[in-house]
This record gives structure tokens, sequence and C-alpha cells, in this order.
């Protein structure tokens, strides 16, 4: 790491870019992953909420219902009163006729036998009264029975309404939980990433940095493709191959120093120049030249001893040159193949 730090400086203000865009490329993933993590959350707390409103809507509902049967109730509640009161009053106006036949019969005024009669059919009319009132009276204390049972259930709807509240809360403060271990997590990773990328970038740089055909764009590695292959070919060639063989070993120190709770690759980018192939040879366009280039690469560095579930093959044809344009120089920059240390 020193050495390559006296690199850098040595080299001056060129050095400083690419360690730009690594930062601006990390800060980039670190802020895609977030924005991931928050749309996951926001998508958590739209269903937890969404099923704790269904709830509530079902209970009030309930409590609408049962409030109008307790005014049904009350207001036959209060029918039965009213009842019971005119009878009360009847059984007083029959009470107050017989006791004026009673002194009537006392004073001996009119007939004894008539009065008797008299008297006998108020008593059975009072006796009549009586049982319809006994039967008002054990229908108030039924109705109020229901109207004491219905505000019990009002009283658990109320409970069931105020727990329902609580887990809501309780999920929501699960939810702010869950998203701040996942930043710190994040930011962990990230920084363990960033680390051993940082140091195999400079083993690398070490190994490759007096090589004319292979450049620091970024934080990518980029190997002209004439060091590599033939040209019009995805075969590799004896000096491609010597070059990434230091390549492998570099993947393989890294593999075992890198924990293995953290997914990573090495991906391989292939890019061809902006030159039409001519269609009678092996590949039929740019596109299959540079996904079977790349691909040739993983396969090396798989035989190699680098584990394939850290490597990736890309192709990207002309599409994505370094420098635009058609001139023979500019052309030869945009043939190469990439090496960037990403997460899975």
């Amino acid at each position: 790491m020193a050495l390559a730090r006296n690199r850098r400086s040595a080299g001056g203000s060129a050095e400083y870019w690419p360690g730009f865009v690594d930062a601006l490329s990390t800060l980039l993933l670190a802020i895609m992953f977030l924005l991931s993590v928050f749309v996951l959350a926001q998508f958590i707390l739209s269903r937890e909420i969404s099923g704790q409103d269904e709830a509530l809507d079902r209970l009030n509902g309930q409590i609408a219902e049962l409030t109008q049967l307790l005014a049904l109730e009350r207001s036959n509640a209060q029918d039965s009163e009213d009842e019971i009161a005119s009878l009360r009053a009847s059984l007083g106006q029959l009470e107050d006729e017989r006791s004026r036949l009673q002194s009537a019969l006392d004073s001996g005024s009119g007939s004894a036998a008539a009065a008797n009669a008299t008297i006998s059919a108020l008593q059975d009319n009072l006796e009549e009264e009586e049982s319809i009132s006994q039967r008002a009276r054990s229908q108030v204390e039924l109705l109020n029975q229901q109207l004491s049972a219905l505000r019990q259930q009002i009283g658990a709807l109320e409970s069931a309404l105020e727990a329902s509240e609580e887990r809501d809360q309780e999920s929501q403060t699960k939810i702010a939980d869950l998203g701040r271990r996942l930043n710190v997590a994040l930011a962990q990773r990230v920084q363990e990433l960033n680390r051993y990328r940082s140091d195999f970038f400079g083993r690398l740089r070490e190994i490759l940095a007096d090589r004319e055909n292979i450049r620091i764009v970024g934080d990518r590695f980029v190997f002209q493709s004439e060091v590599l292959f033939p040209s019009g070919s995805a075969d590799l060639q004896t000096a491609g191959t010597d070059e990434l063989d230091q390549m492998a070993s570099a993947i393989r120190d890294l593999a075992r120093e890198i924990p293995s709770d953290i997914n990573w690759i090495v991906r391989v980018d292939g890019h061809t120049d902006n030159v039409p192939l001519s269609g009678t040879g092996q590949f039929d366009d740019n596109w299959e030249l540079s996904v079977a280039r790349a691909s040739s690469v993983v396969k090396y560095l798989i035989s190699q001893g680098v584990q394939a579930e850290h490597l990736a093959a890309t192709g990207f044809g002309e599409f994505q040159p370094i420098e635009e344009g058609s001139t023979p120089e500019v052309r030869r920059r945009n043939r190469r193949i990439e090496f960037k240390l990403t997460e899975r």
C-alpha cells in the first residue's frame, strides 16, 4: 500500500481522478441500496397499516350496529315503562272505585248483591292488570339484561380497538428500528468491501503498473484486447494468459481474505470498437465477440483456481466506449477487457 501511495504521489494530480470516481461509484451504490431498503420498508408498512385500517373499519361497523340495537332496546324499554305507568294509573283508579263501592256497601246504599258482583268484577280486572304489570316487569328486566350484555360487547370492542392501535404502533416502531439496523449493516458492508477493493487494486497496481497495455480507469483495470486475443477472435493467446495468471493469483488471495458473508464478484466486461464484423468469421457482430471474449477470460480464471461464484462475464459490444471517435488510436483504446470488483 505504501508503494502504491508513493506511485500515486509521483504521478501527480492525475491520480486524484480515479479515487474521486471510485468514491462517487461507492456512494451511488450505497444510495441505491438505501433506496431499495426504504421502498421495501414502505411497502411492508403500507401493507401493515392497510390491514389495521380494515380491522378498524370492521370494528367501527360492529359498534354502529350495536349502537342501533341499543337505541332500539332503549326505545322498547321506554314503551314498556310507559305501559307500566298506564297500568299503575288504571290500578289506582280501580282501587278508588273499589273503595267507593265498599263505602257505599257499608253505608247500606244500593243492593248488596249488585255491589258484590261489581266488587268481584273489579277484583278480576285488578288481577288481570296485575298479571299484565308482572309481564311488563319481566320484559323490562329482560331488556335490562340485554342492555348490560350490549354494554359489555361494546367494552370488549373498544378494548380490541385499543389493542389493535397498540399493535400498529409497535409495528411502526419495529419497522423504524429495522431500517436503522439495515442502514448500519449496509454501511458496515460498504466499508468492508471498499477496504478489500482498495487492497485488491493496490496489489494489482504493484503487479501490473509497469505494463504498457494495462490501464486503470476509475475503479476498473483495463486490458487492451490485443494483449489477450488475436484480431476478431475470442481465443486467448499466450501473452494474455501470462497476464491473467497474475490476475487469478490476486483474486485467489482476495477470496481468502474477504469474509464469507460479503457477497462479491469480479465482473469481466468485454468491449469492442465500432467497426462492424464482416459476417464471414466466427461471430456475427460485435455483441457476440465481446461476450465470447469475456467468457473466455472467466473460464481461464476458473481453470486457474478462481471460484466461479465470484466471477461474472458480460459483453457490451461497441456501445460503452471509453472515448468517442473513429481514429485508429481511439478504436484501439476502446477494444478492451475490464475487471471490476463489486457487490453481487
